[in-house]
């Protein structure tokens, strides 16, 4: 029995390094991803004063009132104390409007589409959910680029969302603020990244058989280093017009990074106004076998 345990457990270690579980969100590289961790810390501390002292009392109440215990008083006609009513109700009432404080704070002080503080005017960047990638395109240096969003460190960097088709959610766990991306709409946010670096980003919503495939990459580079990319990326590449994005819009899977130079920088408000027609979106019932590895 004892080997067969070891066996397990040794099967379960050998698993662990293909997780790839890193807390990245505790590791963040911005303002807001240093604000949302600092949420996350208060939080637990502050539901920890309950916690804590309920597993010790629990434990005490346990240990006191052992059957072996003769100094332990037995009571059964009691029911009912002032006290203890006013400790059981007291303090969870006044921890559950701590943490309503610190949320209705922190949801002001980190709304998406509330501007960061910095004496450089913002990148502008407009991104496109689509099945199942992501196009990010920057409507100033006319260039786009596929599951990969680069951008300069030390400046803020203002995002545009919209979706080609079903509802997703553009989130990159170290710079923080998940937001939703939908049809016929554009949603608002401001990231900034402090360090350099390369950075995972990813759909954090279900949106048909591509979706475990649909990440991109983000690279914070200098800023010189973010220049000589921009110029390097508009002397090069297919461009995007309406004509490329409509090959580009159709469904597939695991798509590699590409760059777009000359790119339209009217057709991110022609998709959010539908003068482009929405992609088909995920197929309902038996999956597209051109796009999709699932057979039933």
């Amino acid at each position: 029995m004892l080997r067969r345990r070891i066996e397990r457990l040794c099967c379960l270690s050998l698993a662990l390094p293909l997780t790839d579980c890193r807390a990245v969100v505790l590791e963040p590289m911005g303002p807001v991803g240093r604000a949302e961790k600092t949420i996350l810390f208060d939080s637990l501390a502050i539901m920890l004063v309950i916690v804590i002292p309920t597993i010790v009392a629990t434990l005490a109440f346990a240990w006191w009132f052992r059957a072996t215990n003769s100094c332990a008083r037995y009571r059964p006609d009691w029911v009912y104390s002032g006290r203890i009513e006013l400790l059981t109700w007291g303090i969870p009432l006044l921890t559950i409007m701590l943490l309503g404080g610190v949320t209705w704070i922190s949801s002001h002080a980190l709304d998406p589409a509330e501007p960061l503080p910095s004496n450089k005017p913002p990148l502008e960047v407009q991104v496109v959910s689509l099945d199942w990638k992501w196009l990010f395109i920057y409507p100033a240096q006319h260039v786009a680029s596929v599951n990969r969003l680069v951008i300069p460190v030390g400046i803020p960097v203002h995002f545009s969302l919209t979706s080609a088709s079903v509802m997703n959610a553009f989130f990159v766990p170290q710079l923080g603020s998940m937001i939703y991306t939908m049809n016929g709409m554009a949603t608002q946010l401001n990231l900034r990244a402090d360090s350099v670096g390369e950075f995972k980003g990813l759909s954090a919503h279900y949106s048909g058989d591509g979706f475990s495939d649909m990440h991109f990459e983000v690279r914070a580079l200098p800023q010189q280093g973010f220049k000589d990319w921009i110029e390097t990326t508009g002397r090069a590449g297919p461009e995007l017009d309406a004509q490329s994005y409509a090959k580009l819009s159709s469904q597939s899977i695991g798509d590699r990074p590409i760059t777009f130079s000359k790119a339209d920088p009217g057709l991110f408000q022609n998709i959010v106004r539908q003068t482009i027609p929405p992609a088909a979106g995920p197929h309902v019932g038996k999956p597209d076998l051109v796009t999709s590895s699932r057979t039933e």
